[in-house]
């Protein structure tokens, strides 16, 4: 049962004749089964993301590499998500739903086969690499599915199903990871992800409907070639400069010059899209920006990512250098917070559906400033209840953040910008991340370097709470979008 669904003006499957409403009360049953479809396939591949970091030294040993070798499986990762997300608006627009799908689940289910039965360092770098490829493309594809097929009414209840992936898939990375490695060798993280991810591809191949309509649209290669220095030069130098050891005296030259490579070819592939608008030809249409609210959800979106990424890295760091604990260890104090922040996710999206952004981004943002300004209070005897109740806290409060900025500011956006819009924010998320783990862990680095661990921590959370206050700013402004048949707001 495999029919064509193409979107109205409002973001809807067009009503045929002779079928029901073009805005049911209810999801389809089809709807239903490919957002639950997508939704498997996005936990299980963000989850793969993360479920490194706790194993980078393991790998050390095994494949007899140092450690600046061993981190580019996770730098070669995150460059290669920030090259090809930018593309993946052309991409959703030119293939249709199923190819788009089968594409992304079969490189990555290809590059976790690949990452099992690697023989050495080389082959697993190439094998994340692929990986990274098909993650690359999951969410933007999640995102865009959603807004055509979910009612503007039920949207905030279905995109709080998405904070389940988003957050307790990246949550879980690390004591997954802690958990098999307690008990098996490193390929284990890949043959039990291999599974799921063939089951998922199976489901997809069976179930999946096409949604939407594909588009004749013209690649332009100038700009996939300025992803590259553009994308993968900020992130690339963002996380050379935040990984720097406390032996360095400051960033070495190669993250600089990545960096100002990175912020002019940045520069160049703006220009070119704002040129290449006027012949309705963009590879990622920024003219969404041009709807206040998706602007202003985006950069409330950067600052929690870089309060989340911070978090997720300084949190295991003290918890090992400072109170001593386990990779498990470490992952089960973590865990709950995770699990808080998805679980919450559902709950929220029914509330945002209710009462709108408003109320929830600024309890959220404000519990994000408490909660970090607490986390840069912590010395060597903090009792490890407490971290984790503040790391719980943290969690809810960006929870109150996620699902209204990527509801509110998605909404207002037209059908032929939907896959854009979630392009967007996927590369500016990669981006703020490793901008946001860049920032405090050099802090932290300078500051242990003289001052001990502590004192290095305090500084670093201390700088979260500051950047966090910009939240605070930025909820104020939330406001409840209509659907897409209003213009933009200016």
């Amino acid at each position: 049962m495999s029919t064509e669904v193409s979107p109205n003006a409002n973001g809807q499957p067009a009503q045929a004749a002779g079928t029901k409403p073009a805005v049911p009360e209810k999801m389809s049953r089809e709807s239903v089964t490919i957002i639950s479809t997508l939704l498997v396939a996005t936990f299980v591949v963000i989850l793969n993301e993360t479920i490194m970091n706790v194993a980078l030294q393991r790998l050390m040993v095994d494949l007899q590499v140092d450690a600046p070798t061993v981190q580019w499986l996770s730098t070669g990762f995150m460059l290669t998500m920030a090259v090809v997300i930018p593309t993946t608006g052309f991409i959703l627009q030119s293939l249709s739903t199923r190819a788009v799908f089968m594409l992304a689940m079969g490189l990555f289910a290809g590059g976790t086969a690949l990452a099992a039965v690697a023989p050495g360092f080389e082959i697993l770098l190439l094998a994340r690499i692929v990986q990274a490829g098909g993650t690359a493309i999951m969410l933007p594809l999640l995102m865009t599915t959603i807004l055509t097929l979910v009612p503007l009414a039920k949207r905030g209840a279905v995109m709080g199903n998405v904070s389940i992936a988003i957050s307790v898939a990246p949550a879980m990375g690390p004591t997954v990871s802690g958990l098999i490695l307690e008990h098996f060798t490193w390929r284990f993280m890949f043959v039990f992800v291999l599974p799921v991810a063939l089951a998922a591809l199976a489901i997809g191949a069976k179930y999946l409907t096409n949604i939407g309509e594909t588009e004749k649209t013209k690649l332009d290669f100038l700009s996939v070639f300025l992803t590259v220095p553009a994308f993968g030069g900020l992130v690339y130098g963002l996380s050379q400069i935040g990984g720097g050891h406390g032996g360095q005296a400051g960033p070495s030259a190669g993250a600089v010059a990545a960096l100002v490579i990175g912020v002019a070819a940045l520069a160049v592939f703006v220009l070119r899209q704002v040129r290449l608008q006027k012949a309705e030809a963009p590879l990622l249409d920024l003219r969404a920006f041009n709807f206040r609210m998706f602007t202003v959800s985006v950069l409330l979106m950067v600052v929690a990512m870089m309060a989340l990424f911070g978090g997720v890295i300084l949190l295991p760091l003290y918890l090992q250098e400072v109170r001593g604990l386990g990779s498990l260890e470490t992952g089960l104090a973590l865990l709950p917070g995770g699990l808080a922040m998805g679980l919450l996710g559902p709950v929220i999206g029914r509330l945002f559906d209710k009462v709108g952004p408003l109320p929830l981004t600024v309890t959220g943002s404000i519990l994000m400033v408490v909660t970090l300004w607490q986390f840069s209070m912590l010395d060597a005897g903090t009792a490890v209840a407490w971290i984790v109740t503040l790391h719980v806290g943290l969690s809810f409060g960006l929870a109150l953040l996620f699902t209204p900025a990527f509801t509110t500011g998605l909404n207002p956006l037209p059908p032929h910008l939907y896959s854009h819009g979630s392009a967007i924010m996927s590369t500016t998320q990669q981006v703020a991340g490793a901008a946001g783990t860049a920032l405090l862990v050099s802090i932290f680095s300078v500051v242990s370097a003289t001052s001990g661990l502590v004192a290095g921590m305090s500084a670093a959370f201390m700088t979260a709470t500051v950047i966090a206050f910009a939240a605070v700013v930025l909820s104020a402004m939330m406001r409840k979008t209509e659907g897409s048949g209003h213009g933009p707001a200016h």
